[in-house]
């Protein structure tokens, strides 16, 4: 079991070798009504198009990869690998279907199943950052655990999971990809969700950039002197604010890691603001306290 953890962290070729039937230690036919997708698997909007194309070629030129599936304490398999191409050979009709038997635990299942995606870059920015929160709150994964296990660095990771933080309204959009992952980024940086969906709003309509939205969200502005030109006061003010926001930024997805909750923090200069943290139940408001006051 240890030896298949260390290969889970090199990724899928590592776990499967080149995903030939041979090296994944052979296929058997298994029934397609045996087979159940996996409810945990991080991508939840499946393409009709491209599971179109995908059929066209199983039809043309057969399952040539087996889909890799696990035993369940129910009766039958779940999919570990390969929910594209059962969905491809159900379109089809097919009744049968190669796949490999392994024995997976939840919590291996739930990392290769989020490799197989980000491999493929099959997720959207909300199904990735959904699928870090579960691995960490679920699994008590770390950020560094995580950055090994789908080869992305820890702050790469921190600023994808903060993107669970950003109002409904942006949240869609950025599914939808009406915005991208450098706007939304750019908009959590905004004191109120009415600002966020405002901003963002514009953004989907082409109107703003990501440099358009933080020179917007900037106190300094553009920082530029009555000559035309930036006053080397002017870009010392706007270094320095670019570090207060980094610092409030970073100290902002520390508290998230810890508390494991939405925490926002309102400030103008760095030095000086508000911190608020979201609760829906009183008991979860007695476990923020145990976290708050514990040394």
């Amino acid at each position: 079991m240890a030896k298949k953890k260390a290969a889970l962290g090199q990724g899928l070729d590592a776990l499967f070798g080149d995903n030939t039937v041979e090296d994944t230690g052979g296929a058997q036919t298994l029934r397609m009504s045996d087979i159940e997708p996996n409810r945990g698997q991080p991508r939840q909007h499946f393409d009709e198009a491209a599971i179109t194309d995908l059929a066209d070629s199983i039809r043309q030129h057969g399952l040539i990869q087996p889909i890799v599936v696990r035993p369940m304490e129910s009766g039958g398999y779940q999919i570990v690998a390969g929910e594209r191409r059962w969905r491809a050979c159900r379109m089809l009709g097919m009744t049968e279907v190669p796949a490999v038997i392994r024995e997976f635990t939840d919590f291996e299942t739930a990392q290769i199943a989020l490799i197989e995606n980000i491999q493929r870059e099959d997720l959207n920015p909300i199904e990735e950052a959904a699928a870090y929160r579960t691995l960490m709150d679920e699994y008590s994964m770390t950020q560094e655990q995580l950055s090994k296990a789908v080869g992305k660095s820890r702050s790469a990771i921190a600023n994808s999971v903060r993107l669970l933080n950003l109002p409904e309204p942006v949240i869609e959009m950025l599914k939808k990809r009406e915005i991208s992952t450098g706007q939304a980024k750019a908009l959590a940086a905004a004191d109120s969700d009415e600002k966020m969906i405002e901003l963002a709003k514009e953004a989907a309509a082409g109107k703003l950039t990501v440099r358009g939205i933080e020179k917007l969200l900037s106190k300094s502005g553009d920082g530029v002197s009555e000559e035309g030109g930036s006053s080397k006061k002017d870009k010392a003010a706007e270094k320095a604010q670019k570090q207060n926001i980094n610092f409030v930024t970073e100290m902002q997805i520390s508290l998230e890691n810890h508390l494991g909750k939405k925490v926002r923090i309102n400030t103008h200069d760095g030095e000086k603001g508000t911190i608020s943290i979201d609760f829906y139940s009183q008991d979860e408001l007695s476990e923020l306290a145990d976290k708050l006051t514990m040394y």
